[in-house]
């Protein structure tokens, strides 16, 4: 009897402990969120510019040209993202305030199937919100972008530094365990080979969405093609739901743009089409089987991360979510995670690569 209230009580401390351990962790994820942000950024663009450092080695060039080669890509690449992607939110803002009025005005009338409580509802909500003040205070975010992607460069630069001694690294976290540290490398491995592939593909079917969309708006004669066109490809990162915003995003535009429903029912049914078509054939025969996740998991996944970092974290859910299941089916207590993670109820642990 004594060691059963001793167990019960040992129970209650670990549960208890790891409430805490949660409630710790959420806070640090939360204040951390720029920081934490940027270093999961520069480990997915380590991760993916290692491969290419390494098909870049085997052609005979030397480690440090081809890491800095890597560097000087990555740097220029950030800044390039960063400026492109601050200027054409700039010009949505300037363009989105000048046609503040017309939006006021037309949303409501877009409405009017509904009946005349909804317009009014709708009209109210316009009129309180500060869509000026808003976009402005968008317009600021944005200029994080390029504090963001110095320090993702500068973490990403220290990762090729250290990038030498990971293994050994590796060995001495293992006690001098030569095959767990192999086992734990090749795990590392899959969870990098696997992240890497979803975003090439990623970003491909998300060129390809984006492309389509910037013809239809340039077919169509309408302004803010190429911002359309950036936020599509961004949005479309976003598993599910990404798409569908960015198309009801187009939708709202074109109406806002031109006030005529034929034009925006043209547009809706073009820009849905696109998404269908590449979203339901492109993308699941390029990804195969290289995800196995559960669709209601990468809700929750998208969910979460949501909630703790905003949109970074709903572009980060993804891969984070491979990562988790893939070190979860190795860890005995945590492998009903992994199952739960999963689409068929066999986590894949990552060794069958």
């Amino acid at each position: 009897m004594e060691s059963q209230k001793q167990q019960l009580r040992e129970r209650l401390q670990t549960g208890f402990l790891g409430i805490i351990a949660f409630a710790l962790l959420l806070f640090l994820l939360v204040q951390a969120r720029f920081m934490l942000i940027c270093l999961a950024i520069a480990i997915i663009i380590f991760s993916l510019t290692s491969d290419a450092i390494g098909a870049i080695a085997r052609r005979r060039v030397p480690n440090w040209l081809a890491t800095t080669l890597a560097l000087i890509g990555i740097g220029t690449g950030l800044l390039w993202a960063s400026a492109t992607v601050v200027s054409q939110i700039n010009e949505v803002v300037t363009t989105s305030i000048s046609y503040a009025e017309q939006m006021q005005a037309a949303l409501p009338a877009l409405l009017e199937w509904l009946g005349p409580q909804a317009q009014e509802t709708v009209d109210t909500a316009l009129r309180n919100f500060n869509l000026t003040g808003w976009m402005r205070t968008a317009a600021g975010s944005a200029s994080n972008l390029l504090s963001g992607a110095v320090l993702i460069f500068l973490f990403v630069g220290f990762m090729f530094a250290e990038r030498a001694w990971f293994p050994l690294k590796i060995e001495s976290l293992m006690s001098n365990d030569a095959a767990a540290a192999e086992r734990v490398q090749r795990i590392i491995t899959s969870i990098m080979r696997r992240v890497n592939r979803y975003l090439v593909v990623k970003t491909l079917v998300s060129a390809a969405t984006a492309t389509s969309v910037w013809a239809i708006f340039t077919l169509a004669a309408l302004p803010l093609a190429g911002p359309v066109a950036v936020m599509t490809f961004i949005l479309n990162f976003i598993p599910s739901v990404g798409s569908i915003v960015a198309t009801i995003i187009s939708v709202v535009l074109t109406y806002v743009l031109t006030t005529d429903l034929s034009t925006t029912a043209v547009i809706g049914i073009a820009c849905t089409a696109v998404q269908f078509t590449i979203g339901n054939v492109l993308d699941p025969m390029l990804l195969g089987q290289t995800l196995r996740l559960s669709s209601f998991g990468i809700i929750i996944s998208l969910a979460f991360w949501g909630a703790i970092w905003g949109i970074p974290g709903m572009f980060l859910a993804v891969p984070i979510m491979v990562a988790v299941m893939i070190v979860c089916a190795h860890i005995p207590w945590l492998r009903p995670v992994a199952v739960l993670l999963s689409r068929e109820g066999h986590p894949d642990d990552g060794l069958a690569d």
